[in-house]
């Protein structure tokens, strides 16, 4: 694992911009703009964004494959440019490529080795990931025969093959079906029980809920939320979901206009409601007409909805 600097922290960005084509007469493009930025060490940091908000651009500057235009970015203290930063880093891109014909074990080997492991660790650590992935019977498997998920949970393993104090991962759970999405999580989650810390950027924002410390929602290149989840979700109940048996298909009338909708499953009569206290006269109406209430369900802002109101207002 590399050496990082005591208590700085993981990611830190100052003013941070990215302006493509910056000539005189040439058209301009905002990639990123004044980018502030703080990832505390040994956290999960969701980075969230429409498609063409910057965050590849961001990731890119990171893991020092772009130069930003304006600002400036530092990983544990280090300048994002300088080699010292880069040992401490375990990447991960949006389409990681491969060697074609190279297998699943000698592709991991070679990663091995340009980042300085020896040929034991590098043994050891293929042998562990390949299994820890459920790649193990196709680790001397050409990688040309591999599906989108075995690339993306290939593309993964090299990232986290050294064991690097910050893995940064943009999309990683593009491709993979439920059970490999939940493979991953449990990755993440078991890089910072290490200690790591790991920032990365999905689409996948009922994943990012369940596991991120923090988040960062970026919008046309600029940050326009960020903080603890627990922060920036209101908590107020939004709807109120209720269930109840004995209720005919036909429904109870005394819900009409106080129900956003109601529906009967051939089992349940289900109302839908926008507050708490209609749901008290909802369930009220339901016992009223006979019915045995079952579920009775708040729903609460949810990491999605709040992605979508902030990013409206700010695109509006």
């Amino acid at each position: 694992m590399g050496v990082a600097g005591e208590g700085e922290s993981a990611i830190k960005t100052s003013g941070l911009g990215m302006v493509y084509n910056p000539g005189l007469f040439a058209h301009r493009k905002v990639g990123l703009q004044d980018l502030d930025l703080t990832v505390p060490r040994g956290s999960i940091f969701g980075y969230l964004g429409q498609n063409g908000a910057g965050k590849t651009t961001t990731i890119k500057i990171l893991a020092g494959l772009q130069f930003a235009t304006s600002g400036q970015a530092w990983i544990f203290g280090h300048d994002v440019q300088d080699s010292r930063a880069r040992r401490d880093l375990g990447f991960m891109p949006e389409n990681p490529y491969f060697y074609e014909y190279l297998t699943g074990a000698e592709t991991l080997h070679f990663f091995g080795q340009l980042s300085g492991l020896d040929r034991a660790t590098r043994s050891r650590r293929t042998q562990e990931l390949l299994a820890q992935f459920g790649l193990g019977s196709a680790g001397h498997v050409p990688l040309r025969e591999y599906s989108k998920g075995m690339r993306q949970r290939l593309g993964l393993a090299q990232a986290i093959l050294h064991q690097p104090p910050l893995v940064i991962l943009d999309e990683p759970m593009t491709g993979l079906d439920p059970l490999g999405r939940r493979d991953v999580r449990n990755v993440i989650l078991s890089l910072r029980d290490a200690g790591q810390t790991v920032f990365f950027s999905s689409h996948i924002l009922s994943d990012v809920e369940d596991i991120c410390d923090r988040v960062c929602v970026i919008n046309k290149g600029r940050a326009v939320a960020e903080g603890p989840i627990h922060a920036l979700l209101t908590g107020k109940v939004l709807e109120v979901s209720l269930a109840a048996s004995g209720i005919p298909a036909q429904g109870v009338p005394e819900l009409q206009g106080l129900a956003l909708r109601c529906w009967h499953d051939g089992a349940l009569f289900h109302v839908l409601v926008d507050s708490e206290e209609k749901a008290q006269s909802a369930k009220a109406a339901l016992e009223k007409a006979g019915g045995t209430l079952r579920v009775i369900q708040p729903h609460k802002e949810s990491l999605e909805e709040y992605f979508v109101r902030v990013t409206e207002v700010d695109g509006g």
